[in-house]
């Protein structure tokens, strides 16, 4: 016997039901995202987990593209609350939350953080400049005819004369990590830039411009090594021949065993990437979402940790732990932005 309509319409509002009281059931904040993030995230949690009542937040290293592609699944109990990303979102990634019902988004800026391209202090040093980056690891470079052929180096010495006579080999993060796409778009194309045929495509032929200075070589000169930055850094210690590329947390936190290459004359260091004079240095982030203020407990009360000056300042636990502070007034404009609950429109893409 078929069912009668208003046995339907009772089904399906006692399944609607169910799920609300799942989600008003889960008492943990969940954070995924990204790497770089990560380890300033986990403190945070810890601290907010002992000074308040709520609940250790549970916070996952999944790389900035694949946290946003989770956190921008839906709103309601089984997707995170916050992605940590180690770059800003971008307008592909905004327009798949508001498809699936995610309409208030908050940016929140926690400081700066610098990529550092390091190596086993059981070898040399190896300083290089922005250019020699691209010719080493770009998927095309110029030739001597004007055109573009495949990367035929296979030594930093082909690079360089200058450079040793090592085989280019470099451990990085996949293309869901933030640290590749601003990595790409720092020392790649910071590099790229400096042909000026290249540069002068940009105006001409966007798409062959970020073509050539965003591809990276699949030849076996970069080895993708997953988004865990710790496992970059042993691997490192066990190739000494090698080149890792992570976050300046990373590097600050395992000077006993990796240093750092200066990049166009400038050291990774602490004030080097405040002042902003190293050249591969990048903002960090992380995202909320405002559907579930109010419904998941201690969202706001998280956040609220994050930015104050405890954790984000001048002298802040955070800090300590190697992040960039912004400066004060940066500060200052996150907290207000915080507090109104201010969203990111369409139109933020970079």
């Amino acid at each position: 016997m078929t069912p009668s309509r208003p046995s339907i319409v009772v089904l399906t509002l006692a399944s609607i039901a169910l799920w609300a009281g799942h989600a008003s059931a889960r008492d943990q904040i969940r954070i995924v995202g990204s790497s770089t993030v990560y380890p300033f995230s986990t403190v945070v949690a810890e601290e907010f987990g002992r000074s308040t009542s709520f609940k250790t937040p549970i916070v996952e290293s999944t790389g900035t593209g694949g946290g946003l592609k989770l956190f921008c699944a839906g709103a309601g109990v089984k997707t995170p609350d916050i992605a940590n990303a180690s770059r800003r979102i971008k307008t592909s990634e905004i327009e798949l939350c508001k498809k699936n019902g995610v309409l208030k988004i908050t940016e929140i800026k926690v400081g700066y953080d610098g990529i550092a391209i390091a190596r086993s202090k059981e070898s040399s040093s190896i300083d290089l400049t922005l250019k020699q980056i691209f010719l080493a690891l770009a998927r095309e470079v110029p030739t001597p005819s004007g055109g573009f052929a495949a990367n035929p180096n296979i030594t930093w010495k082909d690079v360089d004369p200058s450079l040793p006579d090592v085989k280019i080999e470099v451990l990085g993060p996949p293309p869901t990590s933030g640290t590749r796409d601003a990595f790409n778009e720092l020392a790649l194309e910071g590099g790229c830039k400096t042909f000026p045929e290249i540069k002068a495509l940009k105006k001409t032929d966007k798409t062959s411009y970020k073509r050539i200075c965003h591809a990276i070589r699949e030849d076996g000169a970069y080895v993708e090594a997953g988004e865990n930055d710790n496992l970059i850094v042993q691997k490192l210690v066990a190739n000494p021949s090698a080149l890792g590329i992570f976050g300046y947390g990373f590097l600050d936190q395992n000077r006993d065993r990796v240093r750092g290459s200066l990049v166009d004359g400038i050291e990774p260091s602490f004030d080097n990437i405040a002042s902003g004079t190293y050249p591969v240095s990048r903002p960090l982030f992380f995202y909320v979402k405002g559907e579930h203020i109010g419904s998941i407990p201690g969202v706001s009360e998280y956040v609220n940790e994050f930015i104050s000056e405890k954790a984000i300042g001048d002298y802040g636990y955070l800090a300590d732990r190697g992040l960039i502070p912004a400066p004060s007034d940066e500060r200052k404009q996150v907290r207000a932005d915080a507090e109104a609950g201010k969203t990111v429109e369409l139109a933020a893409d970079h």
